[in-house]
Parts: structure tokens; sequence; C-alpha cells
């Protein structure tokens, strides 16, 4: 039986409405807290941290009630990243870590995303379990009026002397600090970022770094380059660094305005753990929608890449059963296995500013020969989401767009883990072939679930 609340990356919905209403987000805490028990690890405190949203207080008091109510206690980090969260779950005396984000999702949007001591993100199967005893004890759940908010119990300096430790160079290049423009997204790297690079040797400038509940994402951070570019165009920077709102991926503007994204990221940080030799049976894991162009510069260099359905927690199933060093998504999520366990937007800045300063070079040198192909992807919201193979009209749709493009490009159609969409992504060499089959899908699935 397929899940009906966790989505590729957790439970997420706009705050106060179910699935993230107090009497649903209570009984999340009491089924994850009796599964603890099961596990006999009830003994120990959950963790639990925050992105900026104004909804996390009450998301994280709320959760805690149900916790208490199955006889686990919590410590509380308040703001901090999701791969934060996940470090502490797995270095700490912790039963279980949980962070309260949407990731890049609009303020008014939150979710819940559960790490287990190991600093993994739950397996489907025990997000399974989870989600079944939720609906057990759904109908009998109560959630207190006013959850009391919970007083901040956690020092990021740990976590800040971790990523530090990874680095082998200062960031600095030709004796001179190099200078990064870091976008925090007025989310949960809004505190720490600047610091962690100061402290790495760069001469920072940071921007959208001051929260207030309702700006997160607004305009900003990894899917708003824009002001990014701009800056960084306009100090002549180095390097610009742009998180989402948990800050576990990072897009990244080069000196000649050029957008870095998880797929030159894999290409420039592969590359360096190939030459220095740990990059084990030379492979870099990614998803369907790395582009095709990836796919072919790792391979002139003897790097093979194989996909994975879309998910961060899936690229790491996938690297964990190779023995992957190295693995990540177009849109931002990288994940440096001898470091992580799941993707840390501020981990990959370190590594590819650090592979900047060893080699001399810019982000535009460095990914030079990565020939994008032109791809787009249409998103359609829909009422449902109803099997492929059920949907003839569009099966139909995709076949003709395979034939057409004959080897020279992808098509995919997904539906989206965490929204009510449906996904259309094309890639092909021509930009006009690209736009004409995405439109012709989606207008199919528009007609067919809309």
């Amino acid at each position: 039986m397929a899940k009906q609340l966790f989505g590729t990356d957790g439970i997420r919905g706009v705050a106060g409405v179910p699935p993230l209403d107090a009497v649903t987000v209570t009984a999340l805490g009491i089924a994850l807290g009796n599964d603890l028990v099961r596990r006999g690890l009830s003994k120990l405190p959950v963790l639990i941290g925050m992105d900026t949203r104004e909804s996390g207080p009450a998301i994280a008091a709320t959760l805690a009630h149900g916790l208490a109510r199955a006889g686990v206690s919590v410590r509380f980090a308040g703001i901090v990243t999701t791969p934060g969260v996940a470090y502490l779950a797995r270095t700490g005396s912790f039963s279980a870590g949980v962070m309260i984000s949407a990731s890049h999702n609009p303020f008014s949007d939150n979710g819940i995303k559960v790490f287990a001591r190991t600093g993994y993100k739950l397996p489907d199967d025990e997000e399974h379990e989870v989600e079944e005893e939720i609906f057990r004890i759904l109908p009998d759940t109560q959630a207190e009026r006013q959850p009391v908010l919970l007083d901040v119990d956690w020092d990021a300096e740990p976590y800040i002397e971790f990523l530090l430790s990874t680095l082998h160079t200062r960031l600095v290049k030709e004796d001179c600090a190099m200078k990064i423009v870091l976008d925090c997204g007025n989310g949960a790297a809004s505190a720490l970022a600047p610091e962690l690079f100061r402290r790495a040797g760069a001469d920072v400038v940071a921007i959208h770094n001051q929260p207030d509940g309702r700006n997160i994402n607004l305009h900003c951070g990894a899917l708003h380059v824009e002001s990014l570019r701009s800056k960084v165009l306009e100090l002549g920077a180095d390097a610009g660094v742009a998180f989402d709102g948990d800050a576990d991926r990072a897009m990244f503007i080069a000196p000649s305005g050029r957008l870095i994204d998880g797929d030159a990221c894999m290409l420039i940080a592969g590359r360096q753990l190939k030459a220095d030799g740990h990059l084990p049976g030379n492979v870099i894991i990614s998803t369907v929608m790395s582009n095709l162009g990836l796919e072919k510069a790792l391979a002139r260099d003897g790097i093979a890449m194989p996909r994975t359905p879309v998910g961060d927690k899936y690229v790491l199933e996938e690297m964990l059963r190779r023995g992957a060093a190295l693995g990540g998504e177009q849109s931002g999520h990288v994940i440096f296995r001898e470091f992580a366990t799941t993707g840390d937007g501020m981990l990959t800045a370190l590594r590819l500013m650090e592979t900047c300063a060893r080699n001399n070079a810019t982000l535009d040198q460095l990914a030079s020969d990565l020939v994008v192909y032109p791809q787009l992807l249409v998103n359609v919201r829909v009422k449902e989401r109803r099997p492929l193979d059920q949907l003839p009209a569009v099966r139909h749709e995709i076949a003709a767009c395979e034939k057409a493009l004959d080897g020279s490009g992808r098509v995919l159609v997904r539906f989206s883990g965490t929204e009510p969409l449906a996904r259309v992504m094309v890639e092909a060499l021509n930009e006009a072939d690209v736009r004409h089959w995405a439109d012709r899908i989606a207008a199919v699935i528009r007609a067919e679930l809309t």
C-alpha cells in the first residue's frame, strides 16, 4: 500500500491544514514515540530543529507534546539546518532527529522530516509503519489548544567545527581571501553560513540573511538566484552561493554570472575526488533529472553515472548499495558520503570553494566543458495522481516524443512526491523541440487530470 502522508522528503503541506494541523502532528508525535518504544530507544530524547518559518515553533511544540504522550522527551535545537539535525542525530545521544521545514516552499507551507539516530532519513518501510500508526490513533487523538513553546537547548559550535574539519586548505587564492557572496534565503543558514565561511578564511558578503518568519525563500535562495547573480557581478566576487530554506542544498553563481547547479557541482567535485583517489568504482549517483550533458562529460573522464528516482534519499540508498562516495541531484542536493548522511548545502559549498582554491581556478573554468542540453520542466497542477499506464493519451504523446528525439534527448514524466503536480521534463539538442514536446505532453495531462 502506498504511503499517504510521507512523500519523497517527509510530510509537507500548508501549515495548520491536514496533515500539518495540530491533531495530525500530535498523532505523528505519538506514533513516532510508540515506534521508538518498540525499538527500545525511548529513554533517549528526540532532537527537534526547524527553519525560520513562523509556523515552526507551534509545530515543534505540538510534536513534542505528542512524543511526551508516548513517554519520549525532546531537546529543541531551534533554528538549524536539516543536515545539522542529521549530524547531531548521529553524533549525539538521541533516539531520532526531526526537522521542521518545507525546504524551498513559501513560508505558508511547512513539513516534517524524520531522521533515525544513524543520521539517515527513515527508510520507506519504517515511514509506512509510523503512518499506519498515525491513522490508527488519529480518530482518538486530541491536541493541546496552546502547546507550551520549547526553549532552545543546542549549541551550533560542534556542527560548525565539524564542517571546518573537512577542509584541507583555507579559502584563499594567491594569498588573497576568496570573496564569496552568500544568499541565505532568509532561512536556516542565515546565521550559520556567514560565520562558517568567515572562519574558513573567506571574505564574506551575506544577503537575504534577515529572516522574519515570512520572507523565507521570497525572491531569494536556491530557486531565485537573480539578486545573487547581480551582487556577484557587482562586486566581482569569486563565487556566489544560494541556499534553500533548510540549507540541505545549494546553487552557485560563477564570476561570469553562470549558474552552477547540482549537475555542475557533481562534475567539479567528482573530478577532484577522482584525482585524489577518493572516487571508488569511478561512479557518481544521480537522478533521472540530471542533464544528459553531465552524463556525457563524466563519461569522457571514465566516470559512470547510474540514475535513481528523484529524491536524495533514493540517491543515498544507491550510493550505499554501490559504495559510491558522491551523488546528488540537479536541484543542488549533493551528498559527500565520507562526511554526511544527507545533502548539506554548506558542506557542498565548502567542497567547491576549496576545489577552486586548490586549483587556483574559477567555477567557470572548472565547469567549462559541461555542455548543458536544453531542458524544460513544465509543472501541471493535478487533482489526482493516476498511474501513467492508465492514461493512454499521455503514453501516446510520450512515445511520439521519444520516437522524434531518436536517442538525442530524453523525456521524463513523473508526479511530485511533495506537491499535487505532474512534472514533464524534456531534454534535447534543439530548444524548439524541447518546448514543442513539453507543451504537447503537458496539454494532454491537463486534459486528463485537471
